[in-house]
């Protein structure tokens, strides 16, 4: 298990279950290729997070790719996941680092430099970095540039991955940027073929990287 393997970076959405279970989908992805999980779920209660955590967890550990609980460090180490993600309005990446520890996975939102060198400085392992595309997704104000993605990842020196509206058509415009990823939600699991999306987007994350 390479904990920092960032090529294919899945976040979850209760959006596109399509009547499949939440581990159903997450493993249709990974047979395509995903190489990390990030389990996002912004409405649900906290047994229904625990619920999905522990069903996610078990089908990432059959593939021995490492689950990310996104904000909720509770669930995290409730289910003993892998890791954590925390944006700029959540805990604080130096609060987050001590309480789940000097060996789980460390991740934070940035889009901006000062965000991303003050993320390798509080301990993070990677950065996410968004919004790379518009995206319906997630809110945001504006897309980021291709100069502004680059200088991001330059600022924080550490393992990073562009995120927000990346399919396979936006994706190429990544390359060259120096990303070690790209993370990816509608443009795995809205698809009809989950895995064939997965494959798609695994080729497309390969020519981007370096």
């Amino acid at each position: 298990m390479n904990p920092c393997d960032l090529t294919l970076y899945l976040c979850t959405d209760r959006h596109w279950l399509n009547g499949m279970t939440i581990g159903e989908s997450v493993e249709r992805a990974l047979e395509g290729g995903v190489t990390l999980v990030q389990l996002r779920e912004k409405d649900v209660s906290t047994s229904d997070f625990l619920k999905a955590a522990l069903e996610v967890q078990a089908v990432c550990r059959r593939y021995g790719v490492p689950l990310i609980i996104n904000d909720r460090i509770d669930i995290a180490l409730a289910v003993d996941a892998d890791g954590v993600h925390v944006g700029q309005s959540d805990m604080p990446c130096a609060i987050a680092r001590r309480l789940i520890g000097p060996d789980k996975i460390l991740g934070v939102s940035t889009s901006t430099p000062e965000h991303a060198r003050r993320a390798r400085e509080d301990g993070a392992d990677y950065i996410g970095i968004g919004a790379a595309f518009m995206t319906d997704t997630k809110a945001v104000g504006r897309a980021l540039t291709l100069e502004e993605i680059k200088a991001i990842k330059e600022a924080g020196g550490i393992p990073a991955c562009a995120i927000g509206g990346i399919n396979e058509v936006t994706g190429p415009q990544l390359e060259g940027l120096g990303l070690d990823g790209i993370s990816v939600i509608s443009a795995i699991l809205a698809k009809p073929d989950i895995t064939a999306a997965a494959r798609t987007m695994r080729e497309v994350a390969e020519r981007i990287q370096g």
